[in-house]
C-alpha cells in the first residue's frame, strides 16, 4: 500500500495515517454485537429517534402471556433484510425472566408455547425425517446449550419398526448430533453437518446453538427461534460456514438463547444511558450541556478501547448462576422440540420419555 500522497507541484510527503489506519481498522471491528432479531430492531428505531415506524419490508407483532412476551419479527423483502442486517424470514422470539428461575409451571407454559411455534415455523409433514444438531463446545458451559439440550431429546431412527404398534404413530423419526466445535475436531461444523444431511437424507435441521445479546436483563431470559439458518460460532464473533437451506439443500430452524453479552456492546449502552442521564439533568445552554451533546462516537470509542484494552474485541460477561440456568435452559428447548415433533406426546408424557 502506498503511504505516500502527493502535494502540490508532485511532492511526495510521509503521510501520518499509519496510525489512523490502524485506529480506523480497530474501530471498523467494533461494532454493537447483537443475534436478537428484536434487538436488531430496537437499534433501527433509536437510530431514527422514533419507535412508530418499522422499517420498510418489515412487520412486527407481540403478544403478550402471563409469564412471557412473544414477538414475532418478520422481513419480507431486501429493503428490510438490509435495514435489520438479517436474511428474510421469521424470527420469533419468547422473553421471560422466569427463564433463569426454577418457575415449574411457567416453564411448562413456555415449552408449550415453544412447541405450538416449532410446529408452525417447521410445517413437517407425517414421515419427515428430522436432524437435531447441538453446537457449541460442551467444555464450555455458556457454549453448552446446544450440547446439552442434544443429551435430552427423544431420538427415534434407530427404532423404526422395533417399537410396539401402540406407540408407533406417536413418534417420529429423529436423529440427534453434537458435532463440537472446530478447535475440538479440526473439522468444520457445517461440514460435519453436511456430510450428515448427504448421508441420511433428513427433509429439516434444526440447530439449537448459544447467541449473544446487546442487553444483560435478555442473557438466559428470551428464546428465539427463525427459518434463516445459522453461523456456528457467530454469537462469540467466530464466522463460520452458514447452515441454511442454500448450504444444506434442506431448510433449517435455528434456536438459540443469549447466554453471553459482548463487553464492548455492554460497556458502550452503559456509556449511552449515563450519557443520556446526566444530559436530562444538565442545565440547558451551559457549557457542560453542549459538551455531552457534541460528544462523537469516535470519542466513545476511545474510552471503551481505554477500558477493556487489550480484549476489546475478545471479551464477553455471562452470569455466575450460568451453570444452573443452562441445564434449565437445556430442558426447556429439548422438551419443547420434542413435543413439537412427536405427535403423540405431551407435556404429561415427557416424564416417561426423558
Amino acid at each position: 500500500m502506498n503511504i505516500f500522497q502527493k502535494t502540490g507541484k508532485n511532492k511526495a510527503k510521509p503521510m501520518k495515517d499509519g496510525k489512523k489506519m490502524k485506529e480506523a481498522n480497530e474501530k471498523s471491528k467494533f461494532q454493537i454485537r447483537t443475534d436478537l432479531a428484536i434487538e436488531a430492531r430496537e437499534l433501527i428505531q433509536e437510530s431514527q429517534k422514533t419507535k412508530k415506524d418499522e422499517p420498510n419490508g418489515v412487520k412486527v407483532e407481540t403478544k403478550e402471556g402471563a409469564c412471557y412476551t412473544l414477538t414475532k419479527v418478520s422481513i419480507f423483502n431486501d429493503k428490510g433484510s438490509e435495514a435489520m442486517g438479517k436474511p428474510k424470514g421469521e424470527y420469533i422470539t419468547i422473553e421471560s425472566q422466569k427463564l433463569k428461575e426454577n418457575a415449574v409451571d411457567c416453564h411448562e407454559e413456555i415449552i408449550s408455547l415453544l412447541a405450538e411455534q416449532l410446529r408452525g415455523l417447521a410445517k413437517i409433514k407425517e414421515d419427515d425425517c428430522i436432524l437435531i444438531a447441538g453446537l457449541g463446545n460442551w467444555n464450555i458451559t455458556p457454549d453448552a446449550l446446544g450440547p446439552k439440550s442434544v443429551s435430552r431429546i427423544l431420538v427415534t431412527r434407530h427404532l423404526k419398526g422395533a417399537v410396539p404398534i401402540e406407540i408407533e404413530g406417536s413418534l417420529r423419526p429423529v436423529a440427534a448430533i453434537s458435532p463440537g466445535v472446530m478447535g475440538l475436531t479440526g473439522i468444520e461444523t457445517g461440514e460435519i453437518i453436511k456430510g450428515l444431511v448427504e448421508k441420511i437424507k433428513p427433509s429439516l435441521l434444526i440447530a439449537i446453538d448459544a447467541l449473544a445479546a446487546r442487553r444483560s436483563s435478555r442473557i438466559n431470559a428470551t428464546i428465539q427461534m427463525s427459518d434463516t439458518g445459522v453461523a456456528p460460532g457467530a454469537g462469540v464473533g467466530n464466522k463460520r460456514m452458514m447452515l441454511s437451506q442454500e448450504t444444506l439443500g434442506i431448510p433449517v430452524i435455528a434456536i438459540g438463547v443469549p447466554t453471553v453479552v459482548d463487553a464492548a456492546t455492554l460497556v458502550n449502552d452503559t456509556m449511552d444511558r449515563i450519557l443520556g442521564s446526566m444530559i436530562t439533568q444538565t442545565k440547558k445552554g451551559t457549557d457542560f450541556y453542549r459538551m455531552l451533546q457534541d460528544l462523537e462516537e469516535e470519542e466513545k470509542y476511545s474510552m471503551i478501547t481505554e477500558i477493556l484494552d487489550p480484549y476489546t474485541e475478545n471479551m464477553f460477561v455471562t452470569p455466575k448462576e450460568v451453570d444452573a440456568v443452562i441445564d434449565r435452559l437445556s430442558n426447556i428447548i429439548a422438551n419443547g422440540i420434542n413435543i413439537a415433533l412427536h405427535p403423540g406426546i405431551t407435556m404429561e408424557d415427557i416424564s416417561k420419555y426423558s
